[in-house]
């Protein structure tokens, strides 16, 4: 294996962006791809585009539109819209005039917004509609410092607010100035006021394990970060994709605005997270970021439109073809040969099926497909690489920015998260937890030094909270989280995020939770998959009218049960899950036990759920 000189790659990088900020690559990109589409979106039935040298321009309006309104070096602003145009452009102009935009989920409670929006002091909110602006209402009696709220829609049903401004009114206010004598040069000047040190945005974090904590990321951060992933993801510019997480989550934010500005892509905007599946055999995208729930549900559907294939003969090539691409991944995984015949076979089926596939799912064109944001089950590693779309898992979190590892496209090792980024250094600690250090660094947590103390070191190491092994070759494994462990009553260390994922395998469990924390044995909550179970229920002789009936049906208990059986033949006894239940209803982020990127909110589960759970363990 060639040692790799990191000292050299963290100085190439370092030079690379030296003085460099995100306004510099959209000025970039606005003389270099003048009239290429940078953002798209839905209209009426139909695509529609701003190309990049529109696209700043109506930054350059929004930004002189935010300074009219008082925005300036140093403030905050508050941005809560689904994915559309108007917020990237909006952070933007926020960025450009001196301040920091931060991106709130779309599912924050009245008091939830009154606790970001009151830590970061914002100054200005920019949000969509009438459903939001009432949340903010409710939460504007605690924000003395908020001023103005600028509303996309529903204007005219809060005429009579005054702290609301409409966003053409912002737009146009910026344009009448951008059109007067010094506007241009004013609008420029904000521009090279911007340093590499400023900060780009605060993350908040989702608050899984206790209140959101503000993480920094400095203009610097985005740029090294994407210049560390074009070294490690060498395609090219102009590319297409889809923006449907959401943009205050860092997985979306790096992946699309701020990567997607360094490589010039045409970002197209989904507004609903679960429309993906809709936009993205439309859009036809070049690359392509899902969360793993993502890709179960893409493979799910795969799965039961196969299996409703009306012609026998059909049905029995199609799984046929699904299980040898399996083996042929699964060797491949190992770093094993395939044999001939298996290799002649995936290649015959990749014509007659795969091929065909990709094209239902929208993703025969893509590039790059990557996972992102949790730990991925292995199975699904297997079936998208058997179908000639292999994925590519990448590591990290906010406070790095995003990655810090990455599988490489061209020499991948199934089930790792791959090797650290370039210049970018990545070890384990006495116990296990990984370690980074490299530009991609946040400094720490805005007005929140005791936190930032305990996560990032004095030598400038960030403590990730996660625990995981490397294999010589330097490709990196994630365990689980240290403080998500299970202890047993028995004092057993058990890895929930491991059996959740085996549990996974099965196509018709759509979630779980692994509990044991202090009990004498593991047991788990079962979710059903809504998408899988209704062809499950034809394919198995029942009639399905709701999940809810569904999941109290005999025949149902003993297929999870044979689900939990198979798990249990890859633990150890003490690993084992003694007892399950299975819960009636899928679990969403509007019912609260998932975050807005499908990861589980244990804390929420344990307490939602406490009664299930004490039945697991009544005698």
């Amino acid at each position: 294996m060639r040692t790799r000189d990191i000292a050299a790659e963290r100085a190439a990088i370092d030079a690379e962006v030296q003085g460099k900020t995100i306004c510099d690559i959209l000025a970039r990109n606005a003389e270099t791809y003048a009239d290429t589409p940078a953002l798209s979106w839905e209209e009426g039935g139909e695509w529609r585009s701003l190309t990049w040298r529109q696209y700043r321009e109506r930054v350059a309006a929004v930004t002189l539109g935010l300074k009219e309104l008082g925005v300036g070096r140093g403030d905050f602003v508050a941005i809560m819209t689904r994915n559309l145009p108007e917020h990237v452009i909006a952070d933007l102009g926020v960025v450009h005039a001196g301040g920091t935009p931060v991106s709130f989920y779309n599912t924050l409670a009245p008091e939830q917004l009154a606790y970001i929006a009151g830590h970061c002091e914002a100054k200005v909110a920019v949000v969509e509609n009438r459903d939001f602006l009432e949340r903010w209402e409710k939460a504007k009696v605690e924000l003395p410092k908020l001023e103005k709220v600028v509303l996309l829609q529903d204007v005219q049903e809060f005429e009579d607010l005054d702290w609301v401004v409409s966003w053409e009114d912002l737009v146009s206010r910026g344009e009448r100035r951008l059109g007067k004598e010094g506007g241009r040069e004013a609008f420029e000047e904000a521009s090279r006021q911007v340093k590499p040190e400023d900060l780009a945005t605060l993350v908040y974090t989702s608050g899984t394990t206790g209140p959101p904590k503000a993480v920094m990321i400095t203009q610097r951060n985005v740029m090294w970060t994407a210049v560390c992933l074009d070294r490690t993801l060498p395609y090219p510019y102009g590319l297409k994709a889809v923006s449907y997480l959401p943009l205050a989550h860092i997985a979306e934010r790096m992946a699309t605005h701020y990567l997607g500005m360094y490589k010039a892509v045409d970002a197209h905007f989904c507004p609903e997270v679960l429309r993906v599946f809709e936009v993205v055999p439309q859009v036809r995208p070049h690359a392509f970021l899902g969360v793993p729930r993502v890709w179960e549900k893409v493979q799910a559907g795969v799965m039961a439109k196969l299996a409703e294939e009306p012609d026998a003969r059909k049905r029995k090539i199609a799984f046929s073809a699904i299980e040898a691409g399996r083996r042929a991944a699964r060797l491949e995984g190992e770093e094993k040969p395939v044999p001939f015949g298996l290799r002649l076979k995936r290649a015959v089926f990749d014509k007659l099926v795969f091929s065909k596939v990709r094209h239902g799912i929208g993703l025969d064109r893509c590039m790059l497909a990557a996972t992102a944001a949790a730990p991925i089950a292995q199975d699904t590693l297997e079936f998208f690489a058997g179908i000639g779309l292999p994925l590519v898992e990448v590591y990290g979190m906010t406070e790095d920015s995003g990655p810090a590892t990455a599988n490489d496209p061209r020499a991948p090792r199934m089930g790792t998260v791959g090797k650290a980024l370039p210049g970018v250094e990545v070890t384990l600690a006495e116990d296990g937890e990984i370690l980074v250090r490299g530009g991609n660094v946040s400094p720490g947590y805005y007005r929140d030094q005791e936190k930032t103390n305990e996560t990032f070191d004095p030598d400038g190491w960030l403590h990730t909270g996660d625990i995981g092994t490397v294999d010589p070759d330097g490709y990196f494994r994630v365990v689980d989280r240290k403080k998500e462990l299970l202890i047993t009553a028995g004092g057993k260390n058990i890895s929930p995020a491991n059996l959740e994922s085996l549990l996974k395998r099965h196509p018709l469990i759509g979630q779980a939770c692994v509990v044991g924390d202090g009990r004498p044995y593991v047991a788990a909550l079962i979710v059903l998959d809504g998408e899988a179970a209704p062809a499950w229920a034809r394919g198995n002789g029942l009639e399905f009218s709701s999940l809810a009936e569904f999941s109290r049906d005999p025949r149902v208990n003993a297929e999870v049960q044979r689900a939990v059986d198979d798990t249990n033949d890859h633990l150890s006894q003490v690993e084992k899950i003694k007892r399950f239940v299975i819960l009636p209803t899928e679990w969403t982020v509007d019912s609260e036990e998932l975050t807005p990127t499908l990861k589980l909110k244990r804390r929420v589960i344990l307490s939602k759920y406490a009664q299930e759970i004490d039945r697991l363990y009544a005698r």
